[in-house]
């Protein structure tokens, strides 16, 4: 199994200078290979303090220049906020800078707060992503761009730096909804899971997913990739005190974030996985939606992090877990030794395990 890390650069309540947290996070990056991660990984968002990495694919440069190893990964590009030749074209860079090291995660979005500042729709963000996604994957094989749709249209048009390898086996989507399961096995991409649901909803989400990724392209689905909120500490009381104190108050930022609790989902066209989210936040309060997030994440002592994540490979069959070390305001020196023992004591065991 393989093992990455992610990290975002949370900044709850702007607490510290943006420029400290950078400093703090990519510290923390740095020691992503000399500890043995297969990955770095990190997020695209924008105008707030959830996660201030406006441009993923540039931050991805900067550490394939600081790394020779790792591979490097997007969770994700939120394609309708971006000029989908422009997002190929990076993306084809960055693989030729890396030498071929780059996992392209994609996605739609769902912050109001960010559509409004890019003058997007969010009710067109899901035929946006598949016109985007669509242009963007067939030039990435091609060589070249071209598309005629209702939002994207674009002359034919070269990527150089030429793309080198096939991207095919390492595009990921992430995907929350059963229609965007269906969107991604057409696309022929591979599945990111950021834990959301029940562990028992997505595995059978997953199940359809595969049935109808190999009646479309005739061979099986990449295996799956799962990111985790993750926290680690030799002492099982202090394990479930701080991840109660962090993760929890990561979920806070999640609400905050993406307005979780209002009605807004409920006009905007293809996000009624959310509407039923903000409704469940509404039925049951942040405290409420904050434990069982709590539950789906990684956190306890070494051995009982191998044992959550051992049990989410059994679930949902990833060959790839990414954790997150760093958030809401954790004090660096609490971030470094929370992956430091994480990579000491688990990290190994999972890279031992076998496919099944």
């Amino acid at each position: 199994m393989k093992v990455g890390m992610a990290v975002i650069f949370q900044n709850p309540g702007d607490t510290r200078p943006d420029r400290d947290v950078y400093a703090e996070e990519l510290r923390l990056a740095d020691l992503a290979e000399p500890l043995g991660f297969d990955s770095i990984w990190s997020v695209e968002h924008h105008f707030t303090d959830y996660t201030m990495v406006p441009d993923v694919l540039q931050l991805l440069s900067y550490l394939a220049g600081r790394t020779r190893r790792v591979q490097l990964g997007s969770m994700v590009v939120v394609l309708p906020w971006h000029d989908p030749l422009r997002v190929a074209e990076q993306v084809a860079l960055l693989d030729n800078l890396s030498g071929g090291r780059m996992l392209f995660g994609i996605g739609r979005g769902a912050g109001r707060v960010e559509f409004e500042g890019f003058r997007v729709s969010m009710s067109e963000s899901r035929e946006r992503f598949v016109e985007s996604a669509e242009m963007i994957l067939r030039g990435l094989e091609k060589g070249f761009c071209e598309f005629s749709g209702k939002f994207v249209q674009q002359r034919r048009k070269p990527l150089r730096p030429a793309p080198f390898r096939s991207f095919r086996g390492r595009t990921y989507a992430a995907a929350v909804s059963p229609e965007s399961v269906r969107i991604m096995a057409e696309l022929g991409v591979g599945i990111l899971i950021i834990p959301q649901k029940p562990w028992e909803t997505t595995a059978a989400e997953l199940a359809a997913y595969r049935t109808l990724y190999r009646q479309l392209n005739g061979d099986a689905a990449p295996p799956t990739i799962v990111a985790g909120w993750t926290f680690c500490d030799p002492d099982e009381g202090r394990a479930r005190e701080q991840a109660e104190r962090w993760i929890g108050a990561y979920w806070r930022t999640v609400l905050r974030h993406y307005e979780l609790g209002g009605d807004h989902f409920a006009r905007e066209r293809g996000y009624e996985f959310y509407e039923k989210m903000s409704d469940a936040v509404a039925r049951h309060g942040a405290d409420g939606v904050t434990d069982f997030f709590l539950n789906l994440q990684v956190w306890g002592t070494p051995e009982q992090c191998f044992n959550k994540v051992k049990e989410i490979r059994t679930r949902v069959d990833c060959d790839t877990f990414v954790g997150v070390f760093s958030y809401a305001g954790m004090p660096a020196q609490e971030a470094e030794r929370n992956a430091r023992l994480f990579a000491k004591e688990v990290m190994p065991e999972l890279q031992r395990l076998a496919r099944e």
